[in-house]
């Protein structure tokens, strides 16, 4: 059985990819094949056994291939893929197809997704949160469904990002009143909901979403108008100032009677009507863009009878690598320094985001410090199902030379892997006293980050610290990261799905054993979207990379949020 080691990221187009010399095996396989299997095998290792079988097969048959047989050659020199300019469904097409639309090319400015359907009558359920409070009756009435824009599942096992969640509660949140919301949610993470319960939203300026509310006000049966608004307006109708008349709708949904909802992509936001009639504006939100939103998704208690999407985009501008991937040797990276460096960067990536790659080698991976040396950043990236796609991938790695090809499929739980092969690297491939792990998604301003490390080994003259500590990005120390090897080789280490919580499990388990660990966080290393005068902006959409990429080569730090 070939060894599981991650694959060298490749000098030139005319090299092969070779693994690298340390051994990374030590992840799986091997070890398992050791152990004594009277010892049961967790889920996540059983998992990263599959994984690694997988992968390592995935390989084989993309290093032995000449590309005419993955279709690489047609992924990358093919003419870009036409898209049509409408699609429509059925209701029974779209629970046979898992109750999802796709959109090939995405959405645009002016796109609209009409729906016809009919809500379920509302049915019993149990909720433990409301036994104490209801001396245990814990049943409600509850009828809802989910209309979803959703992006491409990067990995197995992880949810697909919800470009837009749109939840309409004919029965409430178990309160008995209607309410719509709104959300988003990326890699697993929701953002903070927009709720619309029948009261008006404030009509501010800058809380207009194309001149349109946020919230239209429907009939509530708790709100009365007083006997004082309605003299009111009798004297004013008297006297004869101009009024302008207010009709309440009712809610527009209810049970067992049709509806046609219409979505409506605007240039600040979302527009959802019902029947004819504007009812909630939703604003896009930062890293979410229209391209992405390629697959429609309609859950819940609801019969769908017909699904139209009009006014689509002819072509996605980033879904063929062929459109985003640009060789020009200006984008290459250095061979890594026998020197000592400043910092090691690894960026954890999904093998299809060579859009996502392609921004960081543009943008701040242009930075000084890295076209010196100073600084070495590294992709690290596991296979794709698909071998056209891992050939591409392949090429890609070839040709730039910032790529850890990690030969097992990707899935969202064995995102520690990565981590884990990140502090291997850091350690036994460079002579460094800090590694950084970030996401593609996000946009690191590389001389702040320097600058702070500095600051903050001033303050604490011990190298055994990690100065940043979150999801997106964090700073350990070397010693910290051959610690993390060293426990992993003996097989000490415990492995968690997420990557962040099992980094702060083996910090914590080296400031307990090891040596004393200053914790130091700045909310300018944004976890969230990006802030002013940010050190790092998380969630950061291709285009939003090259925006901040020109807004900081004219000195300014602000955030880019368009879509």
């Amino acid at each position: 059985m070939p060894s599981k080691e991650p694959l060298e990221e490749g000098k030139s187009g005319s090299k092969p990819i070779k693994p690298l010399q340390h051994r990374y095996g030590r992840i799986t396989g091997e070890i398992m094949k050791q152990r004594n299997r009277t010892i049961d095998l967790s889920v996540l290792e059983r998992m990263a056994d599959e994984a690694w079988t997988l992968g390592l097969k995935a390989w084989e048959e993309v290093d032995k291939g000449d590309g005419k047989e993955t279709g690489e050659s047609s992924i990358l020199e093919g003419q870009p893929e036409s898209c049509p300019s409408w699609i429509s469904m059925t209701g029974e097409e779209l629970v046979n197809g898992d109750r999802l639309m796709f959109l090939p090319c995405g959405l645009a400015a002016g796109s609209s997704i009409t729906v016809v359907g009919t809500p379920h009558y509302a049915h019993q359920e149990y909720v433990p949160q409301l036994a104490k409070l209801r001396n245990g009756n814990a049943m409600v009435m509850v009828s809802q469904f989910m209309v979803e824009l959703q992006g491409l599942k990067s990995v197995d096992g992880e949810e697909p990002p919800k470009i837009l969640h749109l939840n309409p509660r004919l029965k409430g949140d178990w309160s008995k009143r209607p309410v719509i919301e709104h959300n988003t949610c990326y890699r697993m993470q929701w953002g903070k909901a927009q709720r619309c319960d029948g009261l008006p939203a404030k009509y501010d300026e800058d809380m207009l979403v194309d001149g349109y509310g946020r919230c239209e006000k429907w009939m509530r049966n708790d709100i009365v108008d007083s006997k004082e608004s309605k003299t009111t307006s009798w004297f004013k109708r008297f006297i004869g100032r101009e009024q302008k008349p207010e009709v309440t709708w009712p809610f527009p949904f209810v049970e067992n009677r049709l509806f046609i909802l219409t979505l409506r992509a605007g240039v600040d936001g979302y527009h959802i009507s019902v029947g004819g009639r504007h009812l909630t504006s939703f604003p896009y939100r930062t890293g979410f863009t229209l391209e992405d939103a390629t697959g429609l998704a309609i859950k819940g208690d609801v019969d769908v009878h017909s699904v139209y999407a009009t006014s689509l985009p002819a072509s996605h501008p980033s879904f063929s690598p062929q459109r985003v991937l640009e060789f020009s040797d200006k984008w290459k990276a250095h061979s890594t320094p026998k020197s000592k460096i400043q910092l090691f960067i690894g960026v954890l990536s999904a093998t299809n985001h060579f859009a996502e790659r392609m921004a960081v080698r543009k943008t701040w991976m242009q930075a000084t410090a890295i076209k010196s040396s100073n600084v070495v950043v590294r992709f690290f990236v596991a296979l794709n199902p698909r071998k056209e796609v891992n050939a591409v991938l392949k090429k890609e790695a070839a040709y730039f030379g910032d790529i850890v090809i990690l030969p097992f499929m990707d899935r969202y739980e064995l995102v520690v892997l990565k981590t884990i092969a990140i502090c291997e690297f850091g350690v036994q491939n460079v002579t460094t006293a800090y590694i950084m792990k970030c996401e593609d998604d996000t946009f690191v301003r590389v001389d702040t980050v320097l600058k702070e490390i500095e600051v903050t080994y001033e303050e604490w003259p011990e190298e055994v610290y990690p100065p940043y500590a979150n999801g997106p990005g964090y700073i350990i120390s070397s010693d910290i990261a051959k610690y993390v090897v060293s426990q992993h080789g003996n097989r000490s280490l415990r492995l968690f799905k997420m990557e962040d919580v099992s980094m702060g499990m083996w910090v914590e388990q080296f400031n307990s054993s090891m040596a004393a660990v200053q914790y130091s966080h700045n909310w300018k290393f944004c976890q969230y979207g990006c802030m002013e005068n940010y050190f790092t902006a998380h969630y950061q959409s291709p285009r939003q990379m090259i925006c901040l990429w020109d807004k900081l080569a004219r000195g300014r730090t602000h955030c880019c949020n368009f879509r």
